[in-house]
């Protein structure tokens, strides 16, 4: 019997397996295993000090592993790295370009090492991005040095893009812009490692994110799985004064607060039928508030306990 060629599945866009740094007896990375799937845009969260950047680093053979291994589009990144360098746009947090040229020369200088660019689409993310390629970088804020790197990350129209803390000096306007250059790599297929501290930017842009401290990865969650589980915060207000008591089983009500006697406040992350059915029990319900906790409220979760042992 012949049995079908099966195709072989699609590699991960980024894994490490075991990834660990060491610096002496500073551990900066401890047995951290990540895949990122192709076509996604991945959040990668953590406070400075974390381990982003040295996972970041690490994983693109700028710095050895103490042990672990790496691999982008299948590609082991120590033994492939120069093949790798032709598959991935690169934004490094620590940003530093050559102050004589101009915005054009740095391009044109990066354009050169990967074998040439499209320009036409080079100058139209110069246009969505507001730069100024005339002038000589050294001559730039600090933001529109930030927009010469973006430039150069995108232009190549990489598979992967691997941004570490890409928003630094951006007005928020520019910010808006880029994250739909982000979002729009990801429609193409394509896929964003999106590193960042800025919690607000994650949360409009990524697919799912991963959450870094003291150098482990200590959870991998869908945005919408995450916000899902947020604690929310809701305000009930009443035709009259309410007796605590009322909401003292409901499943859920945590830090419940009562402002002018008809007015409560709780956090809520139960059912919101038993919520509503204790709450219209004999009283007059008037009106309900209801807030989502955002993507910081849950990251902060995950920080609260700041006594943990050290990574053994």
């Amino acid at each position: 019997m012949t049995v079908p060629n099966t195709p072989p599945s699609t590699p991960a866009a980024i894994q490490t397996e075991g990834l660990t740094k060491h610096y002496g007896d500073v551990r900066a990375l401890h047995d951290l295993d990540l895949e990122v799937r192709q076509g996604e845009v991945f959040g990668f969260l953590g406070p400075n000090g974390s381990g982003k950047t040295t996972m970041i680093r690490t994983m693109l053979d700028e710095i050895r592993p103490t042990r672990g291994r790496a691999s982008i589009l299948g590609m082991d990144t120590h033994q492939q790295a120069v093949e790798i360098r032709r598959h991935v746009g690169y934004v490094p947090g620590d940003l530093a370009l050559y102050p004589n040229l101009t915005g054009h020369d740095t391009l044109s200088y990066f354009a050169n090492l990967r074998g040439g660019v499209d320009w036409a689409y080079v100058e139209s993310l110069a246009d969505r991005l507001d730069a100024d390629l005339s002038k000589k970088v050294g001559d730039l804020s600090t933001g529109n040095r930030q927009k010469v790197g973006l430039i150069q990350a995108f232009m190549s129209r990489p598979e992967v893009l691997i941004m570490d803390e890409p928003s630094t000096g951006l007005d928020p306007l520019m910010q808006r812009e880029y994250q739909a250059m982000m979002r729009e790599v990801a429609a193409e297929g394509r896929t964003v490692f999106l590193s960042s501290h800025t919690l607000s930017e994650v949360q409009r842009v990524a697919d799912r994110v991963g959450i870094i401290r003291q150098g482990r990865l200590i959870a991998v969650e869908e945005v919408a799985s995450l916000r899902a589980k947020a604690i929310r915060r809701i305000e009930l207000s009443f035709e009259r004064a309410v007796d605590p008591s009322v909401f003292a089983d409901v499943p859920g009500v945590r830090d419940l607060e009562i402002m002018n006697h008809h007015q409560v406040t709780v956090s809520f992350d139960g059912p919101m039928e038993a919520l509503l059915a204790a709450a219209t029990d004999g009283h007059h319900l008037v009106d309900i508030l209801t807030h989502d906790a955002d993507l910081e409220e849950i990251f902060l979760t995950y920080y609260r306990d700041t006594h943990e042992p050290d990574p053994g």
